[in-house]
């Protein structure tokens, strides 16, 4: 893995893309991008023959200039580093904190590309990438970007450590419609690093994206919690809720797109039906709704706490 590490110690867990996959990626590019340039070259050959050479070999060096370099920097740009030969191999263009290129990325990757792919038939790109510690070309030097591997295999992702036995269903009330996807994977990595972080960094972190999430959420965490005890039980109800609407049918996953209780069974938060949910195997009593009323009862007796 990819030793990035972003202003608040967090080590991110990207793997950088090596030289074959960026080859193949490229070589996709290329053909795609020279199978658009020749089929323009012959529509504008047609269209412009009865111009004079000056504006004939005008025309040629602007379709030159917006189809081979303009559209892959457009391309990265508006996919946010991902191109076709990128999406193919599963690749993707991120900055060096591992944030989203923007404009200015694209636009230096794709200027240096000129240099070193297209007129040096990509020896220099082969070179500098075989040189650098994280498979880096120039362009992606001068953009200050690194291409890293999106599809990764499950079994290296972290799991997501379960809130204490305490916390289980304290947070059934809260309103998480306004945090952001970026707010929750950063406390997604905080929690699954967290054991490698200097305590007193974590510490602060931890602080931090606690704020945020009070922020957007508009309600404190209870008195007496510790931060990372609250991210950890507010992620957890984040995930339970997500479980729920995953295995509901449609009208019952309308109804759990609110705020659900999860006061179900202690330590099965993120498990269908172990939350006190209308409507769910397992859930409240006094439940009216259909797959309440057919759901056989256990074969072992147990039956679900009240």
């Amino acid at each position: 893995m990819s030793g990035l590490v972003t202003g608040d110690a967090v080590v991110l867990e990207l793997q950088p893309a090596r030289l074959p996959s960026r080859t193949l990626a490229v070589l996709i590019d290329l053909v795609v991008v020279w199978a658009a340039y020749l089929l323009v070259a012959l529509g504008l050959a047609v269209a412009t023959a009865s111009l004079d050479e000056a504006a004939v070999m005008a025309v040629s060096i602007a379709s030159f200039l917006l189809i081979l370099v303009g559209a892959p920097i457009a391309v990265e740009t508006l996919s946010h580093g991902r191109s076709l030969g990128k999406m193919a191999c599963g690749l993707r263009v991120v900055r060096d904190d591992g944030g989203p290129i923007r404009f200015r990325h694209a636009l230096v990757r794709g200027a240096m590309g000129v240099v070193e792919i297209l007129m040096t038939f990509g020896v220099v790109a082969c070179i500098a990438s075989l040189v650098s510690e994280r498979g880096r070309r120039l362009g992606d030097v001068f953009a200050g970007t690194l291409v890293v591997r999106e599809r990764i295999p499950a079994a290296r992702t972290s799991a997501v450590p379960p809130p204490p036995p305490w916390l289980v269903g304290r947070f059934s009330g809260l309103d998480l419609s306004a945090v952001p996807d970026a707010l929750w994977l950063e406390v997604r990595q905080y929690l699954t690093r967290a054991r490698e972080l200097d305590p007193a960094v974590g510490r602060r972190l931890a602080e931090r994206l606690a704020d945020e999430l009070v922020a957007r959420t508009g309600a404190p965490p209870p008195a007496g919690v510790p931060a990372d005890a609250y991210l950890a039980g507010v992620m957890a109800e984040r995930q339970s809720r997500e479980a729920r609407r995953a295995f509901a049918s449609p009208s019952e996953a309308v109804g759990t797109a609110g705020t659900v209780g999860t006061t179900g069974v202690p330590g099965m938060v993120g498990m269908p039906g172990a939350a006190g949910v209308s409507g769910v195997p397992g859930g409240g009593a006094g439940s009216s709704s259909p797959a309440a009323a057919v759901a056989p009862p256990p074969a072992t007796g147990f039956a679900p706490p009240a």
